[in-house]
């Protein structure tokens, strides 16, 4: 298994495309005082082009949403069709926080909403948490290239995991496991995260908000795994395979969540740091099942298998 670590010799690289140039220079400016190297764009057209070239090494894109001739919108759809480049996460900066035009832009698949002017703390946490998501798909293609084979073999494998860091690394090893690693990363990563953050450790919503402006999410993490009421703590992660049948049932100690009102991407939190996972995962899988408290899912990619794999 490869280990997602953080990489300081090569500094993330983020490109901004706005046609506005004095934001699009301020940004660039406070992107690169984050230690993020930043490419530009002046139009969509020309965003297009740069991500034909340097896909394979962008991180996350900022894009503009209200430009002339091709707008965000246009340029997303675009990227959809483009079947031999890499997707970037998309963080969609807007100066309307219109529901209706949040909603159209959750549906074309933006999950990361900045509205215009950005604040600082929120600038650096949502880039930060769209380039983490980027560094975990390229250490799943990294672990594909060498191991897939061995990874479709696998047809059912349970783990116990107590920390943020291995919560990380075995949603790359489970992701690898399904026919389309990349396309259920994002969710798996979410769910087992999910299992340890907010289920053994009790973080709460608004915990983790403070906790991202403060840029203390992970050091809190790693705070609270060493409490004596915590040590023994462990989340499950169970997968199994049945022919083209996929599933992973994720448990946790905690005391359970509301997990209803999380199931669908609500506009009001898509202009928050966090808290679309659960409505992401939702869409990637064709059923995801909590239990009446919330401390187990199950996430199918097939809607028969419940009935078919024995747990």
């Amino acid at each position: 298994m490869v280990l997602i670590k953080n990489e300081t010799l090569s500094p993330s690289i983020i490109l901004v495309v706005d046609d506005d140039r004095t934001t699009l220079m301020t940004l660039e400016a406070r992107l690169q005082s984050h230690g993020y190297k930043v490419l530009t764009a002046i139009s969509g057209k020309s965003a297009c082009e740069i991500i034909e070239k340097e896909h394979l090494v962008i991180d996350a894109i900022l894009l503009d949403r209200m430009m002339p001739e091709m707008d965000g919108l246009q340029v997303i759809e675009w990227l959809k069709r483009q079947n031999n480049l890499t997707k970037p996460p998309i963080i969609m900066q807007t100066g309307s926080d219109r529901p209706d035009q949040i909603k159209e832009g959750i549906d074309a698949g933006v999950f990361y909403y900045l509205t215009k002017p950005i604040a600082e703390e929120v600038l650096r946490s949502v880039v930060s948490s769209a380039v983490k998501e980027s560094k975990q798909k390229r250490v799943l293609r990294a672990e594909l290239s060498g191991h897939r084979s061995s990874f479709q073999l696998m047809n059912r494998a349970v783990f116990h995991i107590q920390t943020i860091s291995e919560a990380e690394n075995i949603s790359c090893f489970v992701a690898n496991c399904f026919p389309d690693p990349e396309a259920v990363l994002p969710g798996v990563a979410e769910l087992i995260v999910n299992a340890i953050e907010h289920g053994n450790l009790s973080i709460s919503y608004d915990d983790k908000t403070a906790l991202l402006l403060s840029g203390k999410w992970r050091e809190e993490m790693d705070k609270r795994a060493q409490l004596p009421e915590n040590t023994g703590k462990k989340a499950e992660v169970d997968f199994v395979k049945d022919g083209n049948k996929y599933a992973i049932k994720i448990s946790d100690q905690g005391k359970g969540f509301f997990w209803q009102k999380y199931m669908d991407a609500d506009p009001s939190r898509a202009l928050e740091s966090h808290g679309r996972g659960i409505a992401r995962a939702n869409m990637i899988f064709s059923k995801l099942q909590y239990n009446k408290e919330g401390n187990q899912v199950l996430a199918t990619i097939d809607s028969t298998m419940k009935s078919t794999i024995d747990w």
